[in-house]
């Protein structure tokens, strides 16, 4: 089983390594990250929008990364499972 400190150093990293060279700094909305039926839930924005959290800055679509902390894997998410972070409370 992994630990939720060791998952997000986990999605940091994938994060870092899946980043297209188009993209702007990316990183993970630690304000954001919730666990949900054995998955962290790790949605990430542009830096500079995460600094100021003004809506002009904020990247569209971001799928989250979602760590299963059972079986410490680490993946972006998908379509079938956007319930768990869309409905959440913020």
């Amino acid at each position: 089983m992994m630990e939720q400190d060791q998952a997000l150093q986990l999605a940091v990293a994938h994060l870092v390594q899946s980043r297209r060279e188009d993209e702007p700094p990316l990183a993970i909305d630690a304000e954001r990250v919730r666990e949900s039926n054995g998955l962290l839930i790790e949605p990430y924005n542009s830096v500079q929008y995460l600094a100021s959290r003004d809506p002009r800055e904020q990247l569209l679509d971001c799928w989250p990364i979602l760590a299963d902390l059972d079986r410490a894997d680490v993946r972006p998410g998908t379509l079938d499972e956007r319930h768990p972070w869309k409905n959440q409370s913020t």
